[in-house]
């Protein structure tokens, strides 16, 4: 197969070179794959340490440095349903990949974004939430319930929420409003969803019956 094997100039350009490589098919790894998944010697993580030694075998260093190709961070659920570089259509060394619990904005997430725009030159932020989230079904009482079994509530919050379209923006508006970031003009943020593989786009703006019920609470 053909790798294309992308490097950065002193002066910031790609430049793309084609390397002959004879055993680091997609479908070699998948198999190997497959097949230890079946194996039974061994703790999952011994599994895949020696997942690791195939993959090592046949490695070939890309000569890339730490700096995404497409200037691009992406904030993420942790969601085991979701690959991410499928679905975006990414490659190796593309772009900075941040994952966590529900892919919301947090006091860690500003930070990693952070240190991708002013160390490593990223510019844009996009946000994928998804469908079905296990973060619904969770309220801020996962903390009171930890105090209760260990003895110590949680420093952070469960960031649980109930409306995805509603926590996505809210995220938008974490990225946007960050005194720590150099570039907030193009933040966008998306539902995936995981019955059909495809990306919702969320408008950062609330829908009109959404302010007007919030104005008319704030009255009350």
């Amino acid at each position: 197969m053909t790798l294309f094997v992308r490097s950065h100039s002193r002066l910031g350009g790609v430049s793309a070179t084609n390397v002959d490589v004879m055993s680091t098919s997609a479908s070699a790894h998948s198999s190997a794959a497959a097949i230890d998944a079946t194996s039974t010697e061994g703790t999952v993580i011994d599994r895949l340490v020696r997942a690791n030694g195939r993959y090592a075998a046949d490695f070939t260093d890309p000569g890339m440095d730490a700096r995404p190709v497409r200037r691009v961070a992406v904030v993420a659920c942790m969601d085991a349903r979701l690959d991410l570089h499928a679905a975006l259509g990414l490659e190796l060394g593309d772009c900075h990949t941040i994952r966590n619990a529900g892919g919301v904005v947090t006091d860690d997430v500003i930070r990693s974004l952070t240190i991708s725009q002013r160390a490593l030159g990223t510019r844009s932020v996009m946000l994928v939430h998804h469908t079905n989230c296990g973060l619904e079904s969770l309220t801020e009482d996962f903390r009171h319930e930890l105090e209760d079994e260990v003895g110590l509530r949680p420093a952070w919050a469960v960031e649980a929420f109930r409306d995805v379209d509603q926590d996505v923006r809210q995220s938008m508006r974490r990225v946007r409003t960050s005194p720590f970031l150099l570039h907030s003009d193009d933040v966008r943020g998306f539902v995936f969803d995981v019955t059909t593989g495809r990306l919702r786009e969320i408008d950062p703006a609330e829908p009109a019956e959404t302010t007007e019920a919030a104005e008319a609470a704030s009255e009350k």
